[in-house]
């Protein structure tokens, strides 16, 4: 069951630039290096300088499993460490983890089709 991860967060005006250069660096190094796929959203309405990454990956445990190897990466750490110590406000970092609802099976539906006749 696919697993997503959406974080949203807030670039800190006076590094606008070099955050997002860092952003992009760590979206390709992830989507590149690690076995998941790593978008950057950014706003349309709201909140000008909330940006949003958005991974997606097979599942829980491919998650952690992913995770595991992202800090384990002595190159990913030195990228993640100065996105979140430089370029966003402190605190304003959102996580929430979403998974994919099964397609119901067309079965079922023919099963409680007969069960009512």
């Amino acid at each position: 069951m696919t697993v997503y991860v959406y974080q949203t967060f807030q670039m800190k005006q006076d590094k606008f630039n070099e955050g997002l250069e860092n952003l992009t660096a760590i979206k390709n190094f992830r989507n590149e290096k690690f076995d998941h796929k790593v978008d950057i959203l950014t706003p349309i309405t709201g909140q000008d300088h909330t940006y949003a990454l958005l991974c997606t990956y097979e599942g829980l445990a491919e998650m952690e499993l992913q995770n595991k190897k992202m800090f384990d990466d002595e190159e990913y750490l030195k990228l993640i460490s100065e996105f979140f110590l430089e370029n966003i406000a402190q605190g304003s970092m959102n996580t929430q983890f979403y998974r994919s609802m099964p397609d119901k099976k067309k079965e079922d539906s023919d099963d409680k089709e007969k069960k009512k006749e």
